[in-house]
């Protein structure tokens, strides 16, 4: 259905502490087939989204709270179009940063962030509870890009394909939580085995 080695390599992965030290960032970056402003589109109109990601509902614009079915709500902070995308994910001090920058020829770089406090997660082994997920999500926008659209979006993410794709996002994230020097041996081990249940078991019913 897809390269699976060309996917992971798509992304550039990095774990690191926020600004004073005091958060915990997993940052994704991947060029995305695209301009800026079908990107944008994509990341933002509700019926797009529905095609790659998961129903999202609400006042879409800036200030506005929206929800995403099955997962997490959150408010909308700053809203420039085709360039930076603010907003909550769950909680009011959990933000996730988009930023969009053409590099040429329809292509668009993604930068995503997900910030939290240090003091939401027990040790920054927490970055694999996030990280995988947002991988998760930019496999399906890439595809979607690429002309892939699945006819159930949720039957797909627990296909036999992406659960294998999970398993190798799981271990890149946690070479870039090693390469980050911020858990120790044991939080690594543990912060695996907890996303490697998460992410590549089937939910059961």
């Amino acid at each position: 259905m897809f390269d699976l080695r060309a996917q992971l390599d798509a992304v550039r992965r990095r774990v690191h502490a926020g600004e004073g030290g005091d958060r915990l960032v997993v940052r994704l970056e991947r060029s995305c087939p695209a301009a800026p402003g079908a990107l944008w589109a994509a990341l933002t109109e509700p019926a797009r989204l529905g095609r790659w990601f998961l129903p999202v509902s609400g006042d879409l614009r800036e200030g506005g709270s929206f929800a995403a079915e099955g997962n997490a709500d959150g408010t909308i902070l700053t809203c420039d179009p085709a360039k930076r995308l603010v907003l909550t994910w769950g909680a009011a001090e959990s933000v996730v940063t988009i930023e969009l920058a053409s590099a040429g020829a329809g292509s668009t770089d993604l930068v995503l962030e997900h910030s939290v406090p240090a003091a939401f997660v027990p040790d920054a082994g927490g970055a694999l509870y996030v990280g995988p997920g947002w991988d998760g999500a930019l496999l399906g926008l890439g595809l979607y890009l690429d002309g892939f659209e699945p006819e159930d979006p949720s039957a797909f993410q627990n296909s036999p394909e992406v659960l294998e794709y999970n398993a190798g996002s799981i271990a890149e994230w946690e070479n870039a939580l090693r390469a980050s020097g911020l858990a120790t041996d044991a939080q690594i081990d543990a912060a695996v085995q907890a996303a490697t249940a998460n992410y590549t078991v089937l939910p059961e019913g």
